[in-house]
């Protein structure tokens, strides 16, 4: 796993350089999916970066859009896009990496997101696609905690139960933050596992949601069962980012000055 956590600490480093060439955004939800993205791409996810729209390929729907720019780093990585110029354009005027997820922008990016709640019906739906097509695709699914509240997430997971979607795969980035505050605070989603499972999906803990070992070895694990899979991930916001990890609930979208870029990217590089 060490190749992994050092693709992570770069991983990080973009997300750092792409959200400071703005001056502003979505840092704290983007950090703390940085080990998933990075597992899922580089161990699990059937992709062609020269194929981007390849038939059959896996999908990832990442439904908190707003941590679009932890995606597009990970794509950016991974081959989609030539050179980390395309990173410096996020949501700038003629970007073709809007702030939110958009798959008519984006190579690599499979559906359109940051309306929070509507992401894992779109995953659900590509999921019965891929069994009608009998393509073998396994659909994956990033979910917010916050997002968690909306009453859409829940539709979706009793459909996807009762169809026993067992290539969906669905994430919730536990972070235990929201824009508003603390998810306890405005409106609990506790106890998460015992929600997932009551609606029928087979779930599992991950205690510690910034080891890539550990996410590894739970996507491995839900790949084998019959039932659709929640992987709950235990992360923190902001993560591995001093300035970020420090403000909580404010790293939701922050601003980033000129001077705590430098210093956490010198950081980042020893």
């Amino acid at each position: 796993m060490e190749n992994l956590n050092e693709k992570c600490r770069e991983i990080r480093k973009l997300i750092l350089k792409t959200i400071g060439s703005l001056g502003v955004g979505h840092i704290g939800g983007c950090l703390s999916i940085t080990e998933l993205l990075v597992v899922l791409y580089h161990n699990h996810m059937r992709i062609d970066a020269r194929e981007p729209k390849k038939q059959g390929r896996d999908r990832l729907v990442l439904s908190k859009g707003h941590a679009g720019p932890a995606l597009y780093c990970v794509l950016c990585q991974k081959g989609f896009f030539d050179g980390e110029d395309w990173l410096l354009t996020l949501n700038k005027l003629g970007t073709r990496l809007p702030s939110h997820c958009d798959m008519n922008l984006t190579p690599g990016v499979d559906m359109t997101t940051g309306s929070l709640g509507q992401g894992l019906s779109c995953a659900v739906g590509m999921a019965i696609a891929s069994k009608i097509c009998k393509d073998n695709a396994i659909i994956y699914a990033i979910i917010g905690d916050g997002e968690s509240q909306e009453g859409q997430i829940w539709e979706a997971s009793m459909y996807a139960a009762a169809q026993k979607l067992d290539n969906l795969i669905a994430f919730t980035d536990y972070n235990k933050m929201q824009i508003d505050g603390m998810v306890e605070e405005v409106c609990s989603i506790s106890p998460i596992v015992d929600k997932w499972r009551a609606f029928g999906w087979s779930v599992i803990e991950v205690k510690n949601g910034h080891d890539c070992e550990e996410i590894d070895n739970a996507i491995k694990k839900a790949k084998c069962f019959v039932l659709p899979t929640m992987i709950i991930l235990n992360t923190i916001k902001g993560k591995g980012v001093s300035f970020a990890q420090e403000a909580g609930v404010d790293s939701h979208n922050m601003t980033i000055s000129e001077e705590m870029l430098k210093k956490e990217l010198s950081f980042l590089d020893h």
